[in-house]
């Protein structure tokens, strides 16, 4: 009879064992069907533009796609859209791993007012600008993918002998923040990182 418990036993633990490997090889076929799109995500950074001059190092750049056209039914159902750029100022190294001089971020929110069927473009953190209202979504998208002249060092701080860089991502998401379980259902995106070039102090693109 022991014999025969342990037996019973075991083929039950085989079994559970092949449950959860069931389970396990489910949540990767899940992860890799739904999972995070950010090489083929809609939105992307353009244009980015570095300046190292004699005063400030600063960078501009465009967010394309701000607002993906999933996103606009629940945008326009009331729930808001959260935009994060995140920059960072870079030291370049030969043989070692390179340096971060200064990060930045931006953080922009967008609503959509169904009543007055009006757009808000409101910054939340990182920069001092005044809230931008307009019935087209254009607008409003421009409004939340802009970034000008973003500063981030002084230029007499870097060493002109050194080579720096900038780096920037973004993403966007409706309705709460950017999770591996909002972008698992399609309500967030996010970029790679995108470099500019290899620049000194005294060159500017």
């Amino acid at each position: 009879d022991f014999s025969l418990g342990r037996l019973a036993g075991d083929e039950a633990m085989r079994a559970l064992g092949r449950v959860a490997r069931l389970g396990v090889s489910a949540l990767v076929a899940l992860g890799i069907a739904f999972g995070p799109r950010s090489a083929d995500a809609e939105i992307r950074i353009g244009d980015l533009s570095v300046f190292l001059n004699d005063l400030d190092v600063t960078a501009q750049l465009i967010l394309l796609e701000a607002i993906p056209p999933s996103f606009r039914e629940s945008l326009e159902s009331g729930l808001p859209v959260q935009a994060r750029i995140s920059i960072e100022l870079r030291q370049y190294s030969r043989f070692w791993m390179d340096s971060q001089i200064k990060a930045h971020t931006v953080e922009r929110q967008l609503t959509y007012n169904v009543l007055a069927k009006e757009y808000k473009v409101v910054s939340t953190s990182g920069e001092e600008r005044e809230p931008y209202l307009t019935k087209d979504l254009r607008e409003a998208q421009r409004g939340v993918s802009e970034g000008r002249a973003v500063k981030l060092a002084r230029a007499s701080a870097l060493d002109p002998r050194e080579l720096f860089y900038v780096r920037v991502r973004a993403e966007v998401s409706v309705g709460g923040p950017n999770t591996f379980f909002a972008r698992l259902f399609g309500q967030a995106e996010e970029t790679h990182w995108v470099t500019s070039p290899l620049l000194t102090v005294t060159r500017r693109q």
